[in-house]
């Protein structure tokens, strides 16, 4: 059986083993020539991002259209902008393979692990509020975290604390496939994490893992007294002014919305996903979205809107994740210059990233997590689209040259 996957899904695909996907490697390990630790990644120079004529964008349309036909993804719309060039935003193939409705640049989608971004901001709106310190270890909010006296905040958002994914136990998948729609609580989760021994000392080498994002849900609910989607719905969306972005509290979806199909599945057959409850995913991957919102959410999180530039410095200091070029900071990667994350929740995958050398934004929706040649769809069209438009910054940066399949 496959194990579930949230958006940073092997450990390093651009960060992949719930969501950054550049390489597909074997869930939970980085490998790589890696770059001294607390080292940035060093991206070539670009030559400059084109202004978006018909011709550059009859480049796209058949970049795009060739990746669809390659990766069979039922539908995928994209977004490109940037200051005085122009924008590119256009939807191929359906939404629905049961009526073969367009895929339209409105509709919403799940964007799992890019919820990462939302979760970390509001942490670290509490950090400027000095109302919790990134050093504070996990054990003085919650109990009975394996090495809770000495994982910090810091290591558990970015992805240093070495506690097990709880997403890739044997019981949480059967528990997940046997019945999609059954809601789970954060202990549940974390009672499958903790299951499992710590894979290493805190901070020894970065390893992806849901477990970190669903302790930092639960710091953000103790700290402010709140739920977590209240929290993200007021203190983050609310001020970065994103309406039609939302934290589900069980399996609404509000219309309009893709279809998303997943071949995670009790018999490994492709199946409509949309209705699955997300709550397993709760704090690392269940939140809700669409085009224009992720366009602004791009910007916002990459230079840092919400937050103090002290706190934002700390947010982007990148480290490697054994991959030239990929670094994760706190709640987002910087791939070859491309700052944001990425989001695989079974059904959809997305990808969301802001270029501070161009102000270029780049935003990825599509419906289905189905991999190809082990290789994710999200990551097949990044580096379809970068290689017409930033050359000099090929997300993710080269072709893997080994699959390792599901």
């Amino acid at each position: 059986m496959k194990p579930i996957r949230v958006g940073l899904r092997r450990a390093c695909a651009a960060v992949a083993a719930a969501g950054v996907l550049l390489a597909p490697v074997a869930a939970g390990s980085a490998h790589g020539a890696p770059a001294p630790a607390g080292a940035a990644p060093s991206p070539s120079a670009g030559t400059g991002f084109p202004v978006l004529t018909p011709a550059v964008a009859a480049e796209l349309d058949a970049a795009v259209q060739r990746t669809l036909r390659e990766t069979k993804v039922p539908g995928v719309i994209v977004g490109l902008w940037a200051p005085g060039k122009g924008s590119y935003v256009k939807a191929f193939g359906v939404a629905d393979k049961a009526t073969s409705a367009p895929m339209t640049p409105g509709l919403k989608v799940r964007i799992g692990s890019e919820t990462k971004t939302f979760t970390v901001t509001a942490l670290l709106r509490l950090v400027d509020r000095k109302k919790v310190g990134l050093d504070d270890p996990i054990g003085r909010y919650v109990p009975g975290v394996p090495n809770g006296d000495r994982i910090t905040l810091r290591q558990l958002a970015g992805m240093r604390s070495g506690l097990f994914n709880y997403s890739e136990d044997p019981a949480f998948d059967k528990a997940l496939v046997t019945d999609p729609d059954r809601p789970f609580t954060p202990q549940e989760l974390l009672g499958y994490s903790f299951r499992h021994p710590v894979q290493f000392a805190p901070d020894a080498r970065f390893e992806y893992s849901n477990t970190n994002l669903i302790l930092l849900g639960l710091v953000v609910e103790k700290i402010t007294g709140r739920p977590i989607g209240e929290v993200i719905a007021q203190d983050v969306l609310k001020p970065a002014g994103l309406h039609r972005t939302l934290f589900p509290t069980g399996a609404e979806f509000p219309e309009p919305h893709a279809h998303g199909y997943t071949n995670q599945t009790a018999g490994g057959k492709i199946e409509d996903s949309t209705d699955w409850n997300p709550s397993w995913a709760w704090s690392a991957g269940a939140m809700i979205s669409e085009l224009q919102d992720l366009r602004s959410w791009a910007k916002t999180v990459a230079t840092g809107t919400l937050l103090t530039p002290a706190t934002q410095a700390e947010r982007l200091k990148t480290r490697s994740i054994g991959i030239p070029g990929a670094g994760y900071g706190l709640g987002i990667f910087d791939v070859q210059g491309w700052i944001g994350h990425n989001g695989s929740i079974p059904g959809y995958e997305t990808l969301t990233v802001y270029l501070p050398q161009e102000k270029a934004t780049m935003v990825l929706l599509m419906n289905t997590d189905v991999t190809v040649g082990g290789q994710e769809p999200s990551t097949l069209f990044g580096e379809a689209i970068t290689s017409v438009v930033t050359p000099g910054h090929v997300y993710p940066g080269h072709k893997p040259s080994v699959s390792t399949g599901r």
